[in-house]
């Protein structure tokens, strides 16, 4: 009894671990890209106070977003075991939904440009949209490094 005691404290400990080195990561890299935005936009202070809670609520919107859609497919495929299994009329409604969940995704964009056009200008909103791209490229790109050299 004392040994199963041990071992699920111990099972437990490792599952919080993990789930907090998870979350660390994410926070990591919120705060990398944060920094970066920074830098390629070279915001004034005045521009960054008003800029930053409209960049958060958006990217906190559109990461909803994808990540809803991205649920919906997957356990739509873990239900069936395979994409093979899926039913047409399942398919469908599925590429409905995320046209659908597109549209949205668009909609969520073009207010978020109307809301910054009145803070930055459209020139740093490209700046902007490059950064964001850019940041995505050296994420992966340092991830897919980490990975190869943990192969090694």
């Amino acid at each position: 009894m004392k040994k199963l005691i041990t071992f699920l404290t111990i099972t437990l400990f490792c599952v919080v671990s993990i789930s907090a080195q998870g979350r660390k990561g994410k926070e990591k890299i919120k705060a990398l890209k944060i920094a970066y935005l920074t830098e390629q936009l070279n915001l004034t202070s005045t521009e960054a106070e008003k800029f930053w809670p409209i960049y958060n609520a958006y990217d906190k919107k559109q990461h909803a977003l994808r990540n809803s859609i991205r649920t919906e497919i997957k356990n739509s495929i873990k239900e069936k075991e395979d994409i093979n299994s899926i039913s047409e009329k399942e398919a469908e409604r599925l590429i409905s939904l995320k046209l659908s969940n597109d549209k949205q995704i668009y909609e969520s964009q073009q207010k978020f440009i109307s809301s910054i056009k009145k803070i930055i200008s459209h020139k740093k909103i490209l700046q902007l949209q490059i950064a964001e791209m850019s940041f995505g490229r050296k994420l992966m790109s340092k991830y897919r490094h980490k990975k190869v050299n943990s192969k090694n």
